[in-house]
């Protein structure tokens, strides 16, 4: 049986991932990490990692970038592997979840969906087969409580089809005024609205056709099945960075 830690355990993805996990036969939720703890919940719930005394395996966290330097400096000291699911890390973040990831298994994403990821995958090929020829532009849609844009998911997008032009071509977010003709670019462009989960299309916009690939995700459940089914995954690994794509490998 595999020992969860939930940082964020508060929060409507950690409740997701506490539902989820009640019945499970290979993980449970021993302890929580968050200011004040949930109604009715189950587990003890810190305040800080400090002060955690259950034995775990594995850290799903669905918290805020806040909170990353003393999650992942207790990860490294009692070798516990990370699955990170929050975004909007800060460059310093970013470099720092890199230097820990050379002591401990660190599993990040910026989307825990299955089917998010095989997007990504499609996407790279059809830029490939595409090329230059097709300009393309991603357009994602989520609730009006999300704080940044673009999400993590259309940048993951833009990277993928990007990868196929060697990384040549800008991202332009957003379009306002003369801007004059399309350059070498990637648009991106966010829309924020009512409790959208989380669209993102891609459009390959050629002579006389277009080709549109998407994803929509109708509940968040679908990302905590995904951090979840990665924190199995992680568990027991060695040192390294690993995201969705180690887990579709070995479907």
């Amino acid at each position: 049986m595999i020992n969860v830690l939930v940082c964020g355990i508060s929060g409507k993805m950690g409740a997701n991932i506490v539902n989820l996990l009640k019945d499970d036969k290979e993980a449970k939720v021993v302890c929580g990490v968050d200011l004040h703890a949930p109604e009715n919940c189950e587990v003890p719930v810190y305040p800080s990692f400090e002060n955690i005394k259950e034995k775990v395996d594995v850290i799903i966290d669905f918290s805020s970038p806040a909170v990353i330097k003393s999650e992942l400096d207790w990860a490294v000291k009692n070798k516990v592997p990370a699955v990170l699911a929050s975004t909007g890390y800060s460059e310093n973040d970013l470099k720092f979840i890199d230097d820990c990831a050379k002591k401990v298994a660190i599993f990040r994403t910026a989307n825990f969906s299955l089917g998010v990821n095989l997007l990504v995958k499609l996407v790279n090929k059809a830029a490939e087969v595409l090329g230059e020829s097709f300009d393309i532009e991603i357009i994602e849609k989520h609730h009006n409580k999300k704080v940044d844009a673009p999400s993590g998911t259309a940048l993951m997008l833009a990277d993928s089809a990007n990868a196929a032009f060697e990384n040549s071509k800008k991202y332009l977010n957003g379009r306002e005024g003369i801007v004059g003709k399309r350059g070498n670019e990637i648009g991106i462009h966010a829309v924020r609205g009512g409790t959208i989960v989380g669209e993102h299309d891609v459009l390959f916009a050629g002579e006389d056709e277009i080709i549109t690939l998407s994803h929509s995700a109708r509940s968040k459940t679908v990302f905590a099945a995904g951090a979840i089914k990665a924190a199995k995954w992680v568990a027991g690994k060695p040192a390294g960075k690993y995201d969705m794509n180690d887990v579709l490998e070995n479907l």
